[in-house]
């Protein structure tokens, strides 16, 4: 592929947005091509970009875990995402949660006033010749993701997940509900509320869930759903204290009116910078409308709630990135074409945008005639890139966790120390390729 100074992204999400920021920080201009305003998803809401849509949270800022890791490396080589967040930041106690709304301004002005970017709105249909980063999510649509599945050596998957309903603060029975975060880690009086139930509204709530009705969702097979976002009436189905053991779990949140743990616990956690919205931790479903406000009004604190949002189910595609993609996320066999995002595997928001840091530095470069990175398993970055890139038969969507990692060269005792050890050694590599970038 012949060097140049332009280059498209296709997608304004995470991944795309920071692929975008990436080439144009390195002098190569894009044009930004995505579908909204034109066409939306079921699980859109508004016209701007890098839209989140299942959760508020990019969970946890923590060097001593592997996203706060991630984070954090991401930070250090300029992100956009990263930048936007810190910026738009909402009480979580130890998590990283953002206004959805003032979030999705900041990338989407970033973008729109940079000199070198042109914005284009419409819908694609065609993988794009090189030079170019398809990051169009796991809601590609359908005409797109069958000319990508064609591809030589791609083929495409699926699996299911959900977003979680959001209520109003004024909505909620503050005589049923105490704020405290897990273990008092967050700051002042919390910043998380507390539905606390005991067993009997437990178990009432429980038969209430998993009798509930479901909105139908086309193609949706029960065994296509991934963990990370599984409907909390699927979670239910498994067994009467699956949710007291998971997402109602009471451990760490003592009820400070009786000093005791509750039988079960449903977590409310900021949405907005206002704190006007808050949404119910754990709590992705595919119950329809009626059946949310019913089920979800049995909550103790909830029986009035004003939803903002009800929770929704959606289909996600991915592809069988191994062999396909190599460790920069480019296609194998059609150099100059690079993926980014859900779509290739990797899990999570800031997964998602890590592999647009990742893909659109390495198409700066180049363009620019420079050799790729190489971010090793030592970082975060490189050990998710060498995941979804690495032959596995059995490939599914990943989050980022040490287990993915190059271990350490000699044996740390202790879990937080050895985490320690992990995070020092990225920041060495990571740090070396700030400065030769």
């Amino acid at each position: 592929m012949p060097s140049g100074t332009h280059a498209q992204v296709i997608g304004a999400g995470l991944a795309g947005c920071e692929a975008a920021w990436q080439l144009v920080q390195r002098g190569i201009s894009v044009r930004l091509t995505d579908m909204k305003p034109q066409r939306r998803t079921p699980a859109h809401h508004s016209d701007g970009f890098a839209e989140l849509v299942c959760s508020n949270s990019l969970r946890s800022d923590s060097w001593f875990s592997a996203v706060g890791l991630l984070k954090e490396e991401m930070r250090q080589l300029g992100s956009l995402i990263l930048l936007a967040a810190d910026a738009c930041a909402v009480p979580a106690g130890g998590a990283l949660a953002v206004d959805r709304e003032k979030f999705s301004a900041y990338v989407t002005d970033a973008l729109r006033g940079h000199p070198l970017i042109e914005i284009e709105q419409r819908e694609v249909d065609v993988a794009p010749p090189p030079p170019c980063v398809i990051a169009t999510g796991p809601l590609t649509s359908d005409a797109l993701a069958q000319d990508i599945a064609a591809l030589p050596g791609m083929r495409a998957l699926y699996f299911f997940d959900a977003a979680a309903p959001v209520v109003t603060l004024e909505s909620l029975d503050m005589d049923k509900v105490y704020r405290l975060d897990r273990y008092g880690k967050g700051g002042g009086d919390g910043d998380y509320f507390n539905c606390p139930m005991n067993r009997e509204e437990y178990e009432v709530f429980y038969q209430a869930l998993t009798g509930a009705e479901c909105a139908t969702v086309h193609g949706f097979e029960e065994d296509r759903l991934f963990e990370g976002c599984m409907p909390v009436e699927s979670i239910a189905r498994r067994g009467p204290l699956t949710l007291a053991h998971g997402p109602m779990k009471p451990v760490g949140l003592p009820d400070p009116r009786t000093g005791r743990l509750p039988y079960a616990v449903v977590q409310l956690r900021q949405d907005d910078a206002a704190a006007t919205l808050y949404n119910l931790v754990g709590f992705q479903t595919r119950l329809k409308f009626g059946e949310q406000k019913r089920v979800f009004g049995m909550i103790p604190g909830l029986a009035n709630a004003e939803f903002a949002r009800y929770g929704v189910m959606h289909r996600n595609t991915f592809l069988h990135s191994p062999g396909a993609l190599d460790a920069t996320y480019q296609f194998i066999s059609r150099l100059g074409v690079y993926f980014a995002g859900q779509m290739t595997g990797v899990e999570g928001y800031v997964e998602s945008a890590a592999s647009g840091l990742v893909a659109g530095l390495s198409l700066a470069r180049t363009l620019k005639g420079l050799p790729p990175v190489d971010f090793t398993g030592r970082t975060a970055i490189g050990a998710l890139a060498r995941y979804v890139s690495t032959p596995n038969a059995d490939f599914q969507p990943m989050h980022i966790n040490f287990g993915l990692m190059d271990p350490l060269d000699k044996r740390v005792l202790g879990k937080r120390a050895r985490y320690e050890a992990l995070a020092n050694r990225a920041f060495d590599v990571i740090e070396a390729i700030r400065c030769n970038t």
